[in-house]
């Protein structure tokens, strides 16, 4: 889940040279998406690939390191000192370049779209020259092998990095981004996505093929539905499997106040609701979350 601005289509080709390929996963792979400044979560999140094994190696991250919450120089920090993969996602694109918005996609006038000028200057304001360059190079897709299948990596879509796919995407549109990929990188076994900050999978027919679509969700803040641990994912030899990170979410929440961002986003840390449930598809707002 991110905010609006600005589209940013761009052609294949161009997702082809900023291709990453991140080599052969010897044993399961974490997955998540969205710190979003949050490096309570993120801090716990490394603790928990710790106690699974888990090392930074085999941790892929989906974009957006830096947006709401409060801390955003010490989360790219600790992400980049761990030297595990990520891939641009727009908050990537936009603090690496110096724009003036987050480039999130939603619609202009929507809650978030007001809401992410405050964040999105905090995040701007603490970032310094090192950590815009290491944004820039972020891939926009990576592929890896992992137990006998290749997996592609995108942040929101192949064809958009802003492009919302959220659970109730219909499987056109989940093909339709599949055969985008395939056809400038080859045949993939699964695609991981991120934007959303929902966590899903779905199995995809393509082609005559079953491609596994899997969005492993985001640690940086809930997953609207009431719970306010946020979502991660595993990649393991019988597939994925999905879990919530515990994580002090009052601390965040405080350092958000304390920070002056105070539009709603630190109580969601709190009670597991977003305060921008306008951009989300209406068969996921508050009371209709499964």
């Amino acid at each position: 889940m991110i905010c609006h601005c600005h589209g940013r289509e761009g052609e294949m080709s161009d997702v082809l040279a900023r291709h990453r390929y991140l080599g052969v996963m010897d044993g399961s792979v974490l997955l998540f998406g969205g710190p979003y400044s949050n490096f309570q979560a993120t801090g716990a999140l490394f603790e928990a690939s710790s106690i699974l094994g888990i090392p930074a190696s085999r941790m892929i991250c989906t974009g957006d390191v830096c947006a709401y919450c409060a801390d955003p120089l010490e989360t790219v920090r600790i992400v980049k000192a761990s030297g595990c993969a990520v891939v641009a996602g727009n908050c990537e694109l936009s603090l690496g370049a110096r724009t003036d918005d987050c480039g999130c996609g939603f619609e202009e006038g929507a809650a978030c779209d007001r809401f992410a000028v405050e964040w999105f200057r905090h995040a701007d304001d603490a970032l310094d020259d090192l950590f815009r360059a290491w944004m820039l190079d972020c891939p926009s897709i990576a592929t890896f092998h992992a137990f006998g299948r290749r997996y592609a990596v995108v942040h929101g879509a192949a064809s958009m990095v802003n492009r919302f796919l959220w659970p109730v995407a219909t499987d056109d549109e989940l093909a339709g981004e599949i055969a985008l990929i395939e056809g400038v990188l080859g045949p993939v076994d699964g695609v991981i996505g991120g934007h959303t900050g929902i966590a899903f999978e779905r199995r995809v027919a393509v082609g005559g093929r079953s491609v596994h679509w899997i969005n492993a969700g985001a640690i940086g803040l809930p997953a609207h539905d009431g719970d306010p641990r946020t979502s991660y994912a595993v990649l393991e030899e019988g597939g994925v499997r999905f879990a919530r990170l515990d994580y002090d979410h009052h601390a965040a929440a405080e350092a958000m106040r304390t920070a002056g961002l105070s539009a709603g986003y630190d109580r969601s840390l709190e009670i597991g609701w977003w305060p921008s449930e306008d951009s989300f598809p209406v068969d996921m707002r508050m009371g209709k979350t499964a």
